[in-house]
């Protein structure tokens, strides 16, 4: 598969444009190779997807929209193992896994389908204020523009949908820029929304590295959104550069997960280990730090340790295969680096901790310090450490002592407790009795501290896509 970039339904191959492999992370095979485009395309991107917005998807009916997506998602149902396959060639993901995220990215086209007719406004009593009789008032919204889309290597498919289907949904268009890794799934997909029925020239997909185009993109002056997955660092800067548009961030984070003493812990323990490991743990709000309650600590590990050993690491294509590589060579030496440094520091590797080209054995630390990079950094690997506790109130201490809030996890059969200790975390989402790692495509979902600004999640992005206008009328 050879791709360049899209523009106005056009792909842009050739003209001495620099071509490069897409590596499958497994076995270093050739699965496709990508043009990259320049900031000539990023400015003709933008152009086009404004012409397109007043042209077209400002205008077209909330019921025509809701159609298209609901047609992409049968399109995207129809073709889940295509699709599967492509996430296992770019982006080394378990086959179990990428059926998983093409049947989630299905899900939640369907869930854009129905909120595109529900983005509604209100009706205001104006009269409720002195002076403000026998007067109407209306909070309409409107599709706010061009969005800037830039989207992460990790789930390459469902959260480039959380961005370009939640536009569509509000009426607005989109310029994406992919991650350099995994742009096959990304520009399979844009076809497949134009073949769904939107417009030529509503998504446009320009490809390459961040350092060439994202600063053209995010500083156009015709964009009037930019909303970016991925790392801090690189989040941060995006939003120095994007002024005064709207921008939305979601970045990184070192989940917190806390197992009281009355928690299932079976649940508890098989819940862990799905949420830590899924992709390699790499996912931001995947399980990596595991508070447990000293009176039930030796069990949990005895419950935990047998089962991320028994995890089966190799090829992503099987559909045995619980753990494949992380996306390059690079990102593994990081994390066994971390692993190595954490044991010459006094942790104690309880399972796992080797690298084999790009897999790193699911590890389990344990006698880990806080000031540990496995702790207070954000690892992006399957590793997860756990720290015993006596007291909620230390729990809550040590969960919220962290520069990242996104998402937790808190195990317990009391109520009570439940809602007490998730009313004191510090983070933009608590799950009681699962991990951290759970999302479904509906939530509200966005972090607190250094773990972003703004919200996903279907009706929320939407929201955030759009412009409130006030019209009032004055009755005679």
């Amino acid at each position: 598969m050879r791709i360049g970039s899209l523009i106005n339904g056009v792909e842009v191959l050739g003209g001495g444009r620099q071509a490069h492999d897409i590596r499958s992370p497994y076995n270093g095979e050739v699965v496709g190779v990508v043009e990259y485009g320049s900031r000539e395309d990023v400015e003709r991107a933008v152009e086009t997807a404004h012409r397109v917005f007043h042209e077209t998807m400002k205008t077209m009916p909330a019921h025509q929209r809701s159609e298209i997506l609901r047609r992409s998602a049968d399109r995207l149902e129809a073709q889940l193992e295509d699709f599967a396959t492509v996430l296992v060639g770019e982006a080394g993901k378990p086959i179990r896994d990428a059926q998983a995220e093409v049947g989630r990215a299905v899900q939640l086209l369907r869930f854009t389908s129905e909120e595109a007719k529900a983005n509604n406004g209100e009706l205001i009593k104006v009269d409720s204020a002195a002076g403000g009789e026998n007067r109407i008032g209306f909070a309409k919204r409107y599709p706010i523009g061009v969005v800037a889309a830039i989207t992460p290597f990790n789930f390459p498919l469902n959260l480039v949908l959380h961005k370009v289907a939640t536009a569509f949904a509000a009426g607005c268009t989109v310029v994406l820029k992919p991650a350099e890794k995994t742009p096959l799934s990304a520009m399979k997909l844009a076809k497949l929304l134009e073949e769904a029925g939107f417009p030529k020239g509503a998504l446009n997909v320009v490809n390459g590295t961040g350092v060439d185009l994202v600063e053209p993109l995010v500083t156009h002056p015709l964009v009037k959104k930019v909303t970016f997955t991925g790392s801090g660092p690189v989040g941060w800067k995006i939003k120095d550069m994007a002024g005064p548009r709207k921008v939305t961030l979601e970045l990184g984070s070192n989940s917190p997960n806390i197992v009281l003493n009355d928690a299932n812990l079976e649940l508890a323990v098989a819940s862990i280990v799905r949420g830590g490991f899924a992709f390699s743990g790499q996912a931001c709000i995947s399980v990596q730090r595991v508070y447990v309650q000293r009176d039930v600590y030796a069990q949990v590990l005895e419950l935990l340790v047998p089962k991320v050993a028994a995890l089966r690491a190799g090829d992503p294509a099987l559909e045995t295969t619980d753990i494949g590589p992380m996306i390059s060579e690079q990102a593994a030496s990081r994390a066994e680096e971390w692993i190595r440094e954490a044991a010459d520091q006094g942790a104690t590797i309880l399972t796992g901790g080797e690298r084999n080209g790009n897999i790193i054995s699911p590890t389990v630390l344990a006698d880990t310090k806080h000031d540990m990079k496995v702790v207070c950094q954000e690892v992006f690997a399957p590793l997860i450490t756990v720290i015993p506790f006596d007291s909620e109130a230390e729990a809550v201490a040590a969960a919220n002592d962290s520069d990242y809030g996104l998402q937790a996890g808190l195990f317990t059969t009391d109520i009570n407790r439940a809602f007490r200790v998730a009313d004191m975390l510090e983070t933009g989402g608590v799950w009681i009795n699962d991990v951290s790692t759970f999302r479904t495509d509906h939530i509200p979902y966005g972090g607190v501290k250094m773990s972003g600004v703004g919200k996903e999640g279907v009706k929320y992005a939407i929201e955030d896509m759009t412009e409130t206008k006030f019209i009032g009328i004055r009755l005679y």
